[in-house]
């Protein structure tokens, strides 16, 4: 079925508010999830509702967290979230980046304490209106196994870096560490199918095309081996060792139904979020005009298919982005399905 923006933000916002949220969080809240829908990215977006209001119910998220800068200098600082969601403090962390920028050239950011922050996109392009670079990252639980393991030791620990450009769309990298995010496997079990090679191995180290498998004990594998294994160990030392959070198999489990393990190095889960601003390096207005030249010349590489269009990172979330925002945002059933229970538990209308 398809829902509008306002209808899904409304609810979402309520979802949130009924835990206990401040109505300005939830709006906050909501805005990260649902940025998520709207691009594209359907394993981020509301999907992802339920699994917040588990762990508020779990007593692992605080709805009405107070985040305090424990730690900083003109240039970064370090925050603890106080057990809140990454989807509230994430957004202000870069805000406070970008002041920090604004004033030194740089802004950079650590947190500790918090919980899932959402498309680490999200937060990046908040950089973006202010002719800054933006830089977005977080650890998350343990479901990579590193080359050559069969021990899940690293999150899909994904990055986002957003560059301004002029006339041009921005260019905006988002991506796992991991061949494929966990929400890639959530949507193939949705919809029945078997995963692409390379993806997931068995709890024994087998290759394995099997969407379950990681309820069977088995492991996502690392973008491009041990390159994406060394990418994502460094996504996890920056948001986590560098902040004070938990980090590779410490980092607390998403699902409300596993417990964090006992005797943990650090505190909830961390991210790591920048900007810097291009005036710091040269003139705004030189940069972009390049970065235009820069995009036109890539989207004119010579193609393999002439029917095949080259996009730049970014460009076909912001297509799709623009055509939900016209048109609405597709919900598969099952999670339209877990939308409507989680609406009836709270007394709500979805």
């Amino acid at each position: 079925m398809i829902y509008s923006k306002i209808r899904l933000h409304q609810f979402t916002q309520d979802v949130f508010i009924k835990c206990g949220m401040p109505a300005s969080d939830a709006a906050l809240a909501a805005d990260v999830l649902l940025s998520a829908d709207l691009r594209g990215i359907d394993s981020h977006g509301v999907a992802r509702l339920s699994g917040y209001v588990r762990l508020y119910e779990a007593g692992r998220a605080n709805m009405d967290a107070h985040h305090k800068v424990i730690h900083q200098t003109p240039s970064t600082a370090t925050i603890d979230a106080d057990s809140g969601l990454g989807l509230v403090v994430a957004p202000k962390a870069m805000e406070l980046a970008i002041e920090k920028a604004k004033q030194v050239g740089t802004g950079w950011v650590a947190i500790q304490n918090s919980n899932h922050f959402g498309i680490a996109a999200y937060h990046a392009v908040k950089a973006l209106p202010h002719d800054m670079i933006g830089i977005s990252m977080t650890n998350a639980s343990p479901l990579v196994a590193p080359t050559y393991s069969k021990e899940r030791m690293l999150g899909t620990n994904p990055i986002c870096i957003a560059f301004p450009s002029g006339q041009e769309l921005p260019f905006v990298i988002d991506m796992a560490t991991s061949n494929a995010a966990n929400g890639k496997l959530e949507i193939a079990q949705r919809l029945n199918k078997e995963l692409p090679n390379g993806w997931v191995q068995t709890k024994d180290g087998s290759p394995s095309i099997n969407a379950n498998e990681l309820k069977n004990g088995g492991a996502l594998l690392p973008l491009g081996g041990h390159k994406g294994y060394g990418l994502g160990a460094a996504v996890d030392i920056l948001s986590a060792v560098l902040s004070g959070a938990n980090y590779g198999p410490w980092v607390p489990p998403f699902v409300a139904f596993l417990n964090p393990l006992e005797n943990l190095p650090g505190n909830g889960i961390g991210h790591f979020l920048g900007a810097m601003r291009i005036d710091a390096f040269r003139p705004a207005a030189d940069f972009k005009l390049h970065m235009d030249n820069w995009i036109t010349r890539f989207k004119q590489a010579q193609r393999i298919d002439p029917n095949q269009e080259i996009f730049i990172p970014g460009e076909i979330e912001f297509n799709t982005n623009k055509d939900r925002e016209l048109n609405g945002i597709p919900l598969h059933e099952v999670v339209e399905k877990d939308l409507q229970e989680l609406a009836q538990k709270l007394g709500l209308n979805l």
